[in-house]
């Protein structure tokens, strides 16, 4: 049975465990349900997996990768306490980056079952979310080739920077973690690392390149309004 329903949630300002927490438990209940069926004690027309879109926003905290580098990360122990900075390695792909104010976090709980079972496309979507996002503030996103996320002038060595992170995990064809738009982002925090351990290209903020605040509550607006177009899903 397939469930292309994706429930909203909007957790504000959580520190990066709690949220981490959060959906370790959702994705397990959907493991849970698997299984169930798997062994006969769901029907296959019962009960089924539920989707979630969480969006939040992180007090200052720096994560990483499991395929990641510590060297990545500038700052010892007692300059991350000092400026008020957490760290957490995390069960995610990709390497190091920063999650801070002024941000728009979102971690879809998806059962690609429901949609397609392909991370690569999955990765490609949510890209697209955010690029089609960028472009109704005449930002113009775009993709780099070998490099996941969403970047700006990535042709151009000397003006490629990166505005949304990535970085996933599947479980059973159920997805965690997901992407980091930076739009009214602090960027001298990602001095401290080297941002997704990419020595020669740069960060962005739509901030900074509308040289305006942006309301983090009409970003996700329209990040909504883009993931049902792109996933074909409804929102609830």
């Amino acid at each position: 049975m397939t469930n292309r329903t994706i429930r909203i949630q909007d957790l504000g300002v959580i520190e990066y465990q709690p949220a981490w927490d959060y959906q370790e438990q959702l994705l397990q209940e959907n493991v849970r349900i698997k299984q169930a069926k798997g062994r006969g004690e769901i029907p296959a027309d019962g009960e089924v997996t539920t989707n979630h879109l969480l969006f939040c926003e992180h007090p200052p905290v720096y994560t990483l990768g499991k395929s990641g580098h510590m060297e990545n990360l500038l700052l010892s122990e007692a300059q991350l306490a000092d400026k008020g900075i957490t760290f957490v390695p995390t069960n995610r792909g990709g390497d190091i980056t920063y999650h801070g104010p002024g941000q728009v976090v979102g971690y879809p709980i998806l059962d690609l079952e429901h949609f397609f079972t392909d991370i690569g496309k999955y990765l490609r979507l949510l890209e697209e979310v955010v690029i089609r996002t960028l472009a109704d503030y005449g930002i113009k996103g775009d993709r780099s080739p070998g490099e996941t996320g969403v970047w700006l002038d990535p042709e151009d060595p000397k003006k490629a920077r990166k505005i949304c992170a990535m970085g996933v995990r599947c479980s059973r064809w159920i997805t965690m973690h997901g992407f980091a738009l930076n739009v009214n982002t602090d960027l001298n925090y990602f001095g401290n690392i080297i941002p997704c351990g990419i020595v020669d290209k740069k960060v962005a903020a739509m901030q900074e390149e509308l040289g305006r605040e942006i309301p983090l509550a009409e970003v996700k607006e329209k990040l909504l309004k883009h993931f049902a177009e792109v996933f074909e899903a409804e929102m609830l």
